[in-house]
């Protein structure tokens, strides 16, 4: 068995947003159970908020404010002091801070790094897809592949699954009956929800034998366009119309407006190439770890 005492000592959390919180949620006990307490960073305004706050205590972590905005040597000093840094920060701070983390993380001599690629398989999609965020994100993974001071894991989780049903996404609009493909009915898109992350990321911190310097795929469901057309069907007892979004039409789209985030990932998603795996290949699938799929996210959703 894997000494959790061990793996669980000195371990920073960058990061309580969503998904953040799914990792300690997910995190916090078994160090508690293994006499230990997390780490997370939060931005130093954040700690002005009492409900954040509230959430963390209740959690039973120690709480740091501090700016990801700093430069690199100040981060590399405060990576310093943890064995394992798992980055849950997401895109908010802005385009480099996912390449500066990751040298300040080399540069502090961590021991284990779970750099924030809790996305698309970055490997397929390169450089050049028009998402800057994922030409950085290959980067990092370049990055770290050239170095063998610090262990990396690399969870890709495809998009949260709530980002399916976002109304400025555009692919469902529930209130009005409508899904829009993208691409074709047949590109498919993999998706997870933040609590599996979590769950799933703590089972592979802990994992033995050990994972270590490789790419790991999670899958709460992988599903075309069409199905998930059928999927909101079943699920709301309604009939959809259904819209096709061509590649051209996205292309023109993203011509028109280079600086939509949006438009930008609806091109992205429409690729098909890197943005789902097969269930099979999933961590959870192969250690029977249950997830929550498309239209079980969805019934649920819809019954609060």
């Amino acid at each position: 068995m894997v000494n959790e005492s061990e793996v669980l000592k000195d371990v920073l959390v960058l990061g309580a947003g969503q998904l953040g919180m799914a990792v300690l949620r997910a995190l916090a006990p078994r160090a508690r159970a293994a006499g230990h307490r997390l780490t997370v960073l939060v931005s130093p305004a954040s700690l002005t908020e009492p409900s954040g706050q509230e959430a963390l205590e209740r959690l039973g972590v120690d709480v740091i404010g501090f700016d990801l905005m700093a430069d690199e040597a100040s981060l590399a000093a405060l990576f310093s002091r943890y064995r394992t840094v798992l980055n849950a920060t997401g895109f908010v701070a802005g385009p480099g801070t996912q390449m500066k983390i990751t040298r300040a993380v080399l540069a502090a001599g961590v021991r284990r790094y779970f750099p924030w690629q809790f996305g698309v398989d970055y490997d397929v999609v390169g450089r050049g897809s028009g998402q800057p965020v994922f030409d950085e994100q290959y980067d990092v993974r370049q990055v770290l592949r050239a170095q063998r001071g610090t262990e990396w894991v690399i969870v890709s989780t495809g998009m949260f699954t709530s980002f399916l049903f976002e109304p400025a996404f555009g692919v469902v609009g529930l209130d009005a009956g409508k899904v829009n493909g993208l691409g074709s009915w047949e590109t498919r898109v993999t998706v997870t929800t933040p609590d599996d992350i979590g769950r799933l990321t703590t089972e592979i911190l802990l994992a033995e034998p050990r994972i270590a310097n490789e790419v790991v795929y999670l899958a709460g469901d992988t599903i075309s366009y069409g199905e998930l057309a059928d999927v909101v069907e079943r699920v709301t007892g309604k009939k959809v119309e259904r819209t096709l979004w061509t590649l051209d039409r996205l292309h023109a789209d993203l011509a028109n407006a280079p600086d939509d985030v949006m438009a930008r990932y609806r091109a992205a998603f429409a690729r098909g190439d890197g943005m789902w795996w097969e269930m099979s290949r999933t961590f959870n699938r192969r250690h029977g770890y249950e997830t929550v799929d498309v239209e079980g996210y969805l019934r649920s959703r819809l019954e609060c």
